[in-house]
């Protein structure tokens, strides 16, 4: 302060006797969420007029200051801030829209997620790959994007990183304005090294957090720093493993500022003790601290404004966002995704009208597959350049853990591959352990925009006790069922916008269904079922949740026919026969904390079939059934069944505070041969409720609910726990 005082005394002695004016330049530290500090300071300079004349900058102070090098002004900055979910932006959290449809089916019922490096289970490189900052960067930097020497930036600009193979600074002053800024935040677990100049770069705050010495060179009159790193805690603060970690990390970067503070005429240092550089949701409070420190050196920042003759006010920066049509699409880096799978992703084509803006979000689906490291687009004369360079890596193991009454304890175990056999291709293996075997996968080449095809298969397994009637043994009223189900199925289908998908195929199917709870004459109990069926079958979904448990919005439809054309036919009383059955649903907020979700289904066979085994049964509360039971609370496992069946389920969730919800549900059903025989639709309906508690979790859902029905005078105790499986 008493440096900052006497320099402010003699700045008049000193410039007044010179003829050209003073050259300014502004250095701003790292410091992760304290940097948002740095935009007050710089509202403050922008109101005294005051030019700067080359700007540096490192990690959080890198990525300010490359903005107002672009023109942006402090007041622009901050509202911009404003205007995006910074959280959302560092970690890459992209909405469930984004998602591929295979992702949205397949992918959403793990716990924690491990990459297979060398063949070896390894550990993310960090929590986000940094592509959603990157577009940020790319979009509002649109401007200046033809500029590669950042000395004919608005205002010069350098900006500092890390080799992350040898420690040492790099100092980047050239090149993509964008990467560079990624570069130099690329604060280590949280966003990916990045690639630049034959390096690999992380975070510069490691090698230089306050680049005042690299300002000393660039022939500047009087360096103006701005210091938001922490000073180093006392004894009495350093009482856990975390805070004794972070001041030994400290020890380098608080020396750094104390030079930089050396070498500062003006040096501003915020009061940030209070924040951490994790503190993005407290952005506003930040900047305030800033406005507080900037306001402190308002009359420093007139005065060297006086100095330049001429007050100067920066008129700002606006990122056009015209729309242009697209003359052509370049692909360039694409090896194991061809360009029609990126454009199919993109859901662009040439001719297309789109706005910079719209194209941003396009990209966010393309990095939503996880196949890229990197994704850099550039707007060249109405054409569309994408650089993408692809993840190396292609395996991951994936956990997830679930309890239910019917299939009770699981694990799952997840093996996912891409780039298994051709280009576009993923291979998906769900190994569930437990009480109750099991496995899917899934095998699909997605070709984008051009028809694409896979191949599923699945073994299932689960005993239950269900109810049943025998003329000839009255006194047995239910019975222990063993059902297992062996299917494969070759399909093609064709995707619509991550929303819908149509799709046809061939189904081999193997049953085998038994009792011991009943016997034969000749063996020890009864099968009902042990046959091979071939299979047509026709599919339309759609999946606009913007969740899978839990829904707040959205709508959802999965309908299908089946046309069972033959059968080894254990029974000997089998003909063929087409099936149709669908799930419509939606869900709708109130209040942000009221949804609203109904949910139809309905069923029908043709042909009155002989053979009951693909009767649809209602009843317990899986939302994991295979076949033909479905869920119909107040009821036990496959309680009711018939040829057809109708019903409608209207659940009200209210969110208590976050991840913790009440639900109310009521469900209404018909179950007979021919449900649609008169138009009294809803005569001799059945009724059941639950009432319960969720929470949602890292590992998924825990339920529970406590469910009767006024028909059969039914009341049940259900608990899940974890994602469905």
């Amino acid at each position: 302060m008493r440096r900052s005082i006497l320099i402010f005394l003699l700045i008049p002695t000193l410039f007044f006797a010179q003829e050209k004016r003073p050259k300014i330049g502004l250095v701003l530290s790292g410091g992760g969420a304290k940097g948002l500090a740095h935009i007050g300071v710089l509202k403050e300079i922008d109101n005294a007029g005051l030019k700067i004349d080359y700007i540096g900058g490192t990690s959080m102070g890198a990525i300010i200051g490359g903005m107002y090098s672009a023109g942006y002004t402090g007041k622009q900055i901050e509202k911009i801030l404003d205007s995006i979910h910074l959280e959302e932006i560092l970690r890459d959290i992209v909405p469930r829209s984004a998602k591929p449809f295979f992702d949205k089916e397949f992918g959403e019922n793990h716990a924690i997620t491990l990459p297979i490096v060398n063949n070896k289970i390894g550990l993310p490189r960090a929590i986000s790959r940094g592509q959603n900052v990157l577009d940020l960067f790319t979009y509002l930097l649109s401007s200046v994007d033809s500029i590669k020497d950042f000395k004919k930036l608005p205002i010069p600009f350098f900006c500092i990183a890390t080799d992350a193979e040898t420690g040492k600074m790099v100092v980047l002053e050239e090149g993509s304005l964008p990467l560079a800024l990624r570069s130099s935040g690329s604060f280590p677990t949280l966003l990916n090294p990045v690639e630049m100049q034959g390096k690999l770069l992380i975070d510069g705050g490691i090698a230089n957090n306050f680049p005042s010495d690299i300002m000393k060179s660039k022939g500047v009159d009087i360096i103006i720093g701005v210091d938001v790193q922490s000073d180093l805690k006392k004894r009495e603060e350093l009482n856990s493993l975390i805070t004794i970690l972070n001041q030994i990390v400290n020890y380098d970067i608080y020396e750094q500022s104390k030079r930089g503070a050396l070498d500062s005429d003006i040096f501003i240092k915020p009061d940030i003790a209070a924040f951490s550089v994790v503190d993005f949701d407290k952005s506003k409070a930040i900047v305030a601290v800033g406005d507080k420190a900037g306001k402190t050196y308002r009359r420093q920042f007139d005065s060297l404004a006086n100095l330049q003759g001429r007050k100067t006010y920066k008129a700002g920066l606006s990122v056009a966002n015209i729309p242009f049509r697209v003359k052509e699409i370049k692909v360039f880096g694409a090896k194991n995704y061809t360009p029609a799978y990126v454009l199919g992703k993109l859901k662009i084509l040439t001719g297309d009208e789109i706005t910079p803006k719209e194209l941003i979000k396009r990209i966010t689906f393309l990095s939503a597959t996880e196949n890229y490291e990197k994704i850099i687009h550039k707007i060249v004369d109405d054409e569309i350049h994408l650089y993408v360079k692809e993840e190396k890596q292609k395996s991951t193991i994936s956990l997830g853990a679930h309890y239910d009454l019917l299939y009770q304890s699981a694990i799952l175990a997840n093996y996912t591959r891409k780039s298994l056999l051709i280009n576009n291709d993923e291979l998906s293996l769900d190994l569930i352990l437990g009480d109750r075997i099991r496995y899917n996968l899934n095998y699909f080449v997605d070709n984008g925009f051009y028809t694409s095809w896979g191949f599923k298969s699945r073994y299932n397994h689960f005993t239950a006790n269900t109810p049943f009637n025998l003329d000839e043994n009255p006194n047995i009223n239910e019975i222990n069922l063993s059902y297992t189900d062996f299917t494969n199925e070759l399909f093609i289908q064709t995707t619509f916008s991550r929303k819908f998908a149509i799709g046809f195929g061939v189904e081999f199917k193997n049953l085998q269904i038994d009792t011991e709870t009943i016997s034969s004459q000749n063996t020890n109990k009864v099968t009902f079922d042990n046959s091979n069926y071939l299979n047509l079958s026709a599919y339309l979904k759609l999946d606009t949740y913007d969740k899978k448990a839990f829904p707040t919005r959205g709508f959802y439809a999965d309908v299908g026919g089946k046309w069972y054309a033959w059968s080894t036919d254990y029974l000997n009383n089998f003909k063929s026969f087409p099936q149709i059955s669908g799930r419509l649903g939606f869900a709708t907020t109130f209040w942000d904390r009221l949804t609203f979700e109904y949910t139809n289904d309905a069923g029908f066979t043709f042909e009155n079939p002989t053979s009951d085994v693909f009767d649809f049964y209602l009843g317990g509360y899986n939302q994991n059934y295979i076949n033909t039971f479905v869920p119909m609370y107040g009821y036990e496992f496959a309680q009711l069944s018939g040829k057809s069946f109708l019903r409608s389920e209207f659940l009200l969730r209210y969110k208590i505070v976050r991840n913790n919800y009440f639900t109310f549900i009521a469900n209404y059903a018909r179950v007979e041969d021919n449900v649609f025989e008169n138009t009294r639709i809803f005569k001799n309906a059945l009724s059941g409720y639950a009432i319960g508690y969720s929470l949602n979790t890292e590992l998924g859902p825990i339920e529970v609910k406590y469910s009767w029905s006024p028909e059969n005078r039914g009341k049940y105790w259900l608990f899940n726990l974890g994602f469905w499986f």
